[in-house]
């Protein structure tokens, strides 16, 4: 049994954080469900969920199942296991991390919880597709997806320079071209955000509030 990252206020630099070679354009919620196709779809995920954590981290909270968080990041089988950063949660598979997603939407619609951290899947669907569908449907609004693999909604393609084509209702999601980053560079930056917040999860700044997981 783990809890929910608790909510911080504000960042405290990383002294020890590799310098950052990209500055971020990267809105990953800017859709609520954002699929991506292509040689750089990978690479493009990865970048997502970095300006999730970096520019984002205190207000929102990503899940990327344990396969996905070592295939975009290169983490070995047992890395980050107990990691309690407040902006990131790694359960062991989609189906661990769907199940959660639909848990937590489902209370804060039943408490009518309104001020929460954002929500982002970074995952492959799978074979899960229609589970996904019905949890946007189900929760507009509630939670974001950048999703990887037989996406059958609308796919966004990047060819391994970076390059966007991406239908009318997606073009504006992303820059064009995109930013590049480098596993081991993004792995870098995973771990000092995740320090960064383990910090910062430490001030006494009040008063804070989190919801169980299960």
């Amino acid at each position: 049994m783990r809890t929910s990252p608790l909510p911080s206020g504000g960042t405290t630099p990383d002294e020890q954080a590799p310098p950052l070679t990209y500055r971020s354009t990267l809105d990953p919620f800017a859709s609520p469900a954002l699929g991506l196709s292509g040689p750089g779809a990978i690479a493009t995920a990865r970048l997502l969920a970095l300006a999730a954590l970096n520019e984002h981290g205190d207000t929102s909270l990503t899940v990327i199942p344990r396969a996905d968080a070592t295939t975009l990041f290169g983490l070995d089988e047992d890395e980050l296991l107990d990691e309690s950063a407040a902006g990131l949660f790694i359960p062991g598979n989609l189906d661990a991390a769907l199940a959660y997603l639909e848990t937590e939407l489902a209370i804060r619609h039943n408490t009518g919880i309104t001020h929460a951290r954002r929500l982002l899947l970074v995952a492959d669907c799978e074979d899960e597709t229609d589970r996904i569908e019905e949890l946007l449907t189900r929760h507009p609004g509630g939670v974001s997806a950048i999703i990887l693999g037989g996406w059958t909604g609308d796919q966004v393609t990047i060819d391994d320079e970076g390059l966007v084509d991406a239908p009318p209702a997606l073009a504006d999601c992303l820059p064009n071209p995109l930013p590049t980053v480098s596993r081991t560079e993004a792995r870098d930056r995973l771990h000092a955000a995740i320090e960064r917040q383990r910090q910062e999860q430490k001030r006494p700044t009040g008063r804070r509030s989190a919801s169980k997981r299960t």
